[in-house]
This record gives structure tokens, C-alpha cells and sequence, in this order.
């Protein structure tokens, strides 16, 4: 999925750039603003309005010199667009259902890199650390499975290749206060879908 332009990867074209400007705010909008967010012209615009207002998705209010436009949310294709600009709220919610199903439930899931910083595309891969719970060895069969399945359902959910880091929880601090440019980069960037916080892996009262 590419969750930088959610919209424009399942709508592509001028309709998913205008559609995707209007989904960003609640605010009224002239329709030259919208063709300069949207990067297209204002023929290109005012063609793709005057088709969404006669649907119905968008509703156009006259204040004289110009017209203003923004979606209508009540309607019924409204709602799943604007699921489709929270793609990667919703993704991460997922995640966190998903770690709750694993065979070994991980002690903390962490996303970082682009996922993370809000840049991912569909050329990125979700960066994943998984903690091992106390206890757990890195060869346990169970461990493994939820390794897999965790990678297995996080790409289905997302279209995207998923990677993860495998570690246990005796060896978080270590790492995070280590040199190593990755745990410096997850330190920075870290995204806690489920469990403790980094601080509170950290600081060992994840436990």
C-alpha cells in the first residue's frame, strides 16, 4: 500500500488527487486551491468537481466571486474513502489485533523506519521489532510460528513486504543504548503497536 497517497494508489489519476485533497480537511475549499494542492490545472479540476458534485460526493456552495467545495461525509461512498486517507491508522490498529492472535503473544511490537515516520510507499517494507516475552528462546517452535504468522498477516493486511527483528527482552536495553545505527534509527523513530513503550522496555518494567 502506499501510505503517503493512499487514495491516488486505489484512485488514481486527477479524480484520486482531487479526492485526496478534499478527504485531508473539513475546511471549504475554492477551486483553485484545490487544483494547487492536487497539482493539476484548473481545467483538469473544475472537469473532475462538476462530475463529483452531480454524484452527489461533493457539495458546492457559491460565495460570489468564486464557489467553494468539500466533501459531503454523509454519503455512503464518503465513508470508505476516508477509511482509505486513514489507511495507515487503521494499519496500525490492525497490527496490534494482529500481535494480540499470535500463538506467543510478543511483550512489545514496534514499527520503525518509513512505516514509522509516515513516508511509507508501496516500495517500502514495515520494520518490525518483536519482543520476546521472558522466558522465550529464539528457537522455540511457537516463537518462530508467531514470527511468521506476524509477517505473514501484517503484508496481507498491507500489501507491503514486512521485515522483523527478533529479540528478547533481557536484550532491549542493550540495544537501545548500543551504537548500532538500526536501534539508534527505532530509538528515534519507534512506533509501539502493542506492549510497552521503548522508555518502558528501556527502563525494564515491561517485564
Amino acid at each position: 500500500m502506499d501510505f503517503v497517497r493512499p487514495v491516488e494508489a486505489i484512485t488514481p489519476g486527477v479524480q484520486g488527487r482531487v479526492l485526496s485533497v478534499l478527504a485531508e480537511t473539513t475546511a471549504d475549499l475554492n477551486m483553485r486551491t484545490i487544483a494547487r494542492l492536487a497539482d493539476v490545472s484548473l481545467a483538469q479540476a473544475s472537469r473532475v468537481l462538476a462530475r463529483l458534485v452531480e454524484l452527489g460526493v461533493v457539495e458546492r456552495r457559491d460565495v460570489p466571486p468564486s464557489s467553494l467545495f468539500r466533501l459531503v461525509r454523509q454519503h455512503v461512498a464518503v465513508g470508505p474513502l476516508l477509511a482509505l486517507a486513514r489507511g495507515r491508522d487503521a494499519l496500525i490498529g490492525e497490527m496490534g489485533r494482529i500481535a494480540l492472535g499470535l500463538p506467543v503473544v510478543p511483550l512489545s511490537a514496534i514499527v520503525f523506519g518509513s512505516f514509522a515516520r509516515g513516508e511509507a510507499d508501496i516500495e517500502s517494507d514495515i520494520d518490525t521489532v518483536l519482543v520476546r516475552p521472558a522466558g522465550v528462546d529464539e528457537s522455540d517452535e511457537l516463537w518462530s510460528e508467531s514470527v511468521e504468522q506476524w509477517r505473514a498477516s501484517v503484508r496481507r493486511a498491507s500489501g507491503n513486504r514486512v521485515e522483523v527483528l527478533d529479540v528478547g527482552s533481557d536484550e532491549v536495553t542493550a540495544l537501545l543504548t548500543g551504537r548500532r545505527q538500526v536501534w539508534r534509527e527505532i530509538r528515534r523513530d519507534g512506533l509501539v503497536v502493542h506492549g510497552p513503550s521503548l522508555a518502558e522496555l528501556e527502563g525494564g518494567s515491561g517485564g
